[in-house]
């Protein structure tokens, strides 16, 4: 009798190639374990770049002798992971790349600069809306287990066209997995009448998704978001 227990696959993976824009920008302590906090700029195959937020620990630099400074390539691999933090009367949710390892530029497979791979749970009704363009688009927002922490991350995602379609109709508690980007998006919030203020949102653009517990779908064809 085989006793060996199955290695689970990684729910929440993936890796970023940039240039570092910003480091340190914060930095503060969990458990006697200093964390830092950046942003680095990842290019896509169109002329537009992501400025996409990471946190590091110190431990992390040492253990790889890392001099981060403004300009430096990196390749980070890591998790995509949410936080809530106390923003007066209400809880924020932030978003940032988890590094916990540095990989090596020159064993990537292609020249994709940005990748993550998520498995989860639908925690809140899709949101179904088609663009001035006629574009069809679908917000979802997906809890990913956290294991060994008793916890979950909270990612909010973006399905595109057949995609869409399909996720809207999804209901909460839904198991799906899916390979995309992160992305950054620019966009004005009013503050108060008259008076906006320009914010960022960050988000998983999807572009291969599976419904694990329907076995009636699978896009296994890459559905292209807008670059």
């Amino acid at each position: 009798m085989n006793n060996t227990t199955p290695i689970s696959k990684p729910n929440n993976k993936g890796y970023l190639v940039g240039e570092i824009v910003d480091f340190p920008e914060n930095q503060f302590e969990v458990e006697g374990e200093t964390f830092y906090e950046g942003k680095i700029a990842v290019h896509r195959l169109s002329e537009n770049v992501d400025i996409l937020p990471f946190t590091i620990s110190d431990k992390l630099i040492k253990a790889y002798d890392l001099h981060l400074e403004k300009g430096t390539q990196m390749a980070l691999g890591g998790e995509f992971r949410s936080y809530n933090k106390p923003v007066g009367n209400r809880s924020k949710l932030i978003l940032t790349f988890f590094i916990k390892e540095i990989l090596d530029l020159s064993k990537l497979e292609d020249d994709n600069t940005n990748e993550l791979n998520l498995t989860g749970y639908i925690c809140k009704d899709p949101v179904f809306r088609t663009t001035p363009f006629n574009r069809q688009i679908c917000d979802v927002l997906i809890a990913v287990n956290r294991p060994n922490f008793n916890k979950s991350d909270y990612i909010p995602c973006i399905m595109w066209g057949r995609n869409a379609k399909l996720i809207q109709n999804q209901k909460v508690g839904t198991k799906i997995s899916m390979t995309g980007r992160i992305q950054s998006r620019l966009y004005r919030k009013e503050i108060s009448e008259g008076v906006f203020e320009e914010r960022t949102a960050y988000e998983v653009s999807c572009q291969k998704l599976r419904i694990e517990e329907n076995a009636n779908y699978n896009s296994n064809e890459e559905e292209k978001p807008i670059a």
